[in-house]
């Protein structure tokens, strides 16, 4: 009944119980996050220094920072080497969140748009074949 409420395993209810039995209830208590950071807060600080830089000044032709980029900026900068979900739960774990734009830009040309879609993208699709 509790593993369902919580939705958990068994397992774990009965592990719960049995820690709780040895050692009461400040034995359940948290341990805090399963890994530390391997960034210190000052290399943090470093990190958060570089997209101010821009993508470009990293090698990448456009202005987006994907998580890939990320991960090979702290590859680069610190000799470190994370995974994808590693390193969004750093950044998340650090305040940042993922960015959208609220609105298109004002600068955008619906006309140039209709064209590169009807006489560029389908060359750029190629068939599926």
């Amino acid at each position: 009944m509790i593993d369902k409420d919580l939705r958990v395993s068994v397992c774990s209810v009965q592990r719960w119980r049995q820690t709780w039995g040895e050692g009461g209830p400040r034995a359940l208590r948290s341990q805090g996050p399963a890994s530390l950071s391997r960034l210190s807060e000052k290399q943090f600080a470093q990190l958060e220094a570089e997209p101010v830089k821009g993508p470009t000044a990293h090698g990448w032709e456009d202005q987006r920072w994907t998580l890939s980029r990320v991960k090979t900026v702290i590859g680069r900068c610190f000799h470190l080497t994370y995974t994808i979900q590693g390193v969004r739960k750093l950044l998340v774990r650090n305040g940042w969140s993922r960015q959208v734009p609220a609105r298109r830009a004002t600068e955008r040309d619906g006309e140039a748009v209709a064209g590169w879609v009807k006489e560029v993208w389908p060359c750029a699709k190629g068939s599926r074949r």
